[in-house]
């Protein structure tokens, strides 16, 4: 129970990773809002949270990188929270690839709309609550393609290089007001076995892991992020990547 009695708002949290962090979070105690588009699906993982005995609530939202969007999934997750969010996951994103020349305007800023303004919208909608308390946790998703150059990942990795900087960034703003701010940095995350084919499988295929992850390793990163066991981590990215990033690995011949 390292999150008894704390509340959080997980955007992008009915499928996947987000999925996975709800329901980690709920079993350690939290109060979690499941948000994004599809309210059948959110309700589905609201029901599992409350039939294994934890406390969750949807909120819908399409975070289009409006600031408005943001506002108002803000001020629902609060009233539904009774006034207050202690954990805030920034996780909804989308992931367009393929060549430079494929990528017209509007993917370009659809995608810049979603996996950077959405969330720093979001962010600050509740940091301010937060700050006046002196206490909270923000917690953003990178990516290890951030910081591994990739073929057809130009148009996402560089908004992940951003949502990494804005780690760095508003660490330094709010953590002299006791609001921790960090990341994680996945690796190739299958929600199952029978997902774990095609170009995400050899891009993992020469790490220590060998393999793509689940999104109950990144969940568990998060708990570990969202608890008092991390009151000294400030402005880190934790790598969740099965080695990818930081690891070479050559077979024995």
């Amino acid at each position: 129970m390292r999150l008894n009695n704390k509340t959080a708002l997980v955007t992008g949290s009915t499928s996947n990773i987000g999925r996975a962090i709800a329901l980690r979070f709920a079993t350690e105690g939290a109060h979690v809002i499941v948000s994004g588009r599809d309210r059948r699906r959110g309700d589905l993982v609201v029901g599992e949270i409350r039939s294994a005995g934890g406390r969750a609530d949807f909120v819908g939202a399409d975070l289009d990188g409006s600031a408005s969007a943001s506002m108002a999934l803000a001020s629902a997750a609060t009233i539904a929270l009774g006034g207050r969010i202690d954990i805030l996951v920034n996780n909804a994103g989308v992931f367009p690839g393929g060549p430079l020349e494929t990528i017209d305007e509007a993917s370009f800023d659809r995608i810049y709309a979603v996996n950077v303004k959405a969330p720093y919208f979001l962010t600050a909608a509740i940091v301010p609550a937060m700050v006046a308390r002196g206490d909270g946790v923000i917690i953003n998703m990178g990516s290890w393609i951030a910081r591994l150059g990739i073929s057809g990942t130009s148009l996402y990795a560089p908004t992940k290089g951003a949502i990494e900087s804005l780690t760095r960034a508003w660490a330094a703003e709010f953590g002299p007001s006791g609001v921790r701010v960090n990341a994680i940095s996945p690796g190739v995350v299958r929600a199952s076995d029978d997902e774990a084919t095609g170009r995400g499988e050899q891009l993992m295929a020469g790490t220590p892991a060998r393999r793509s992850g689940r999104p109950e390793a990144i969940a568990a990163a998060a708990v570990y992020l969202a608890s008092d066991e991390a009151d000294f981590v400030h402005g880190t990215v934790i790598d969740v990547d099965g080695g990818r990033t930081g690891v070479a690995v050559t077979e024995a011949s």
